[in-house]
C-alpha cells in the first residue's frame, strides 16, 4: 500500500495545502503516517506525525510549512521498518545531490543487498525502511545529478515501486518497469 503525492505549479505557491488533499484522497492507501516536504528558496522543509493525515496536520500544523512551488507527500501503510515517527516519509537529506525528498510505495526484494552494500561505502542509515536505501542509493549513484541516480539507480532496483523525488528544483516520478505500483501523471 502507501500513498505518494508531488506537485509542482508556477502559479499556486500554496502547494502544501494541493499535496495535504491529494494525500487525503490516498489515505486509504495508508493511516499509519504521513508527511509532506515543500521546496522553496534553496531549502526543504518537512512535517510528518504518526496517524491519519488530517490529525497530523491538524492544529495549524499545515501551516508550519512554508509556500514553495514543489512538494512531495506520503501516507504509510508499513511493510518494511516499525510503525514510528523514524520511519515515517518523506525521507529528506542532503547530499551529493543538494537536498532532496523521497517519497515511496512499493517493496524493493533487494533491500538487504542494497543496504550491505551500500553500508561497505561509508553509508549511514537513521531508519529500518527500504524506502531510505532508495534515497541513498540514488544520491550515491548520481555524480551530482539526481536525473543521473535516478537512472542508475532504478537499474539495482528489485521489486515493485512507484517513487515521487524532489529537489530544490525538480520534481521527478518513477515506477518500476513492470507498473504494478501505482503511478499518475496529471497537468492542470
Amino acid at each position: 500500500e502507501c500513498g505518494v503525492f508531488g506537485v509542482y505549479s508556477q502559479e499556486n505557491r500554496n502547494v502544501a495545502h494541493s499535496v495535504y488533499y491529494g494525500l487525503y484522497a490516498l489515505q486509504h492507501r495508508g493511516q499509519e503516517s504521513a508527511g509532506i516536504a515543500v521546496s522553496f528558496a534553496d531549502k526543504i522543509t518537512y512535517y510528518k506525525g504518526m496517524g491519519l493525515v488530517a490529525d497530523v496536520f491538524s492544529g495549524g500544523n499545515i501551516n508550519r510549512l512554508p509556500e514553495g512551488d514543489l512538494a512531495v507527500g506520503h501516507v504509510r501503510y508499513s511493510t518494511t521498518g516499525a510503525s514510528q515517527l523514524l520511519n515515517a516519509q518523506p525521507v529528506v537529506f542532503t547530499g551529493k545531490c543538494g537536498k532532496m525528498a523521497v517519497a515511496h510505495n512499493g517493496n524493493l526484494t533487494n533491500t538487504k543487498q542494497l543496504r550491505d552494500e551500500l553500508i561497505k561505502e561509508n553509508a549511514v542509515f537513521q531508519t529500518t525502511i527500504d524506502s531510505e536505501v532508495i534515497a541513498v542509493l540514488i544520491n550515491s549513484l548520481s555524480d551530482g545529478d539526481i536525473l543521473t541516480g535516478v537512472k542508475r539507480a532504478c537499474l539495482k532496483f528489485k521489486g515493485s515501486y512507484a517513487l515521487v523525488i524532489m529537489t530544490t528544483d525538480k520534481l521527478i516520478a518513477v515506477r518500476d518497469p513492470y507498473g504494478i505500483r501505482p503511478l499518475c501523471i496529471g497537468t492542470a
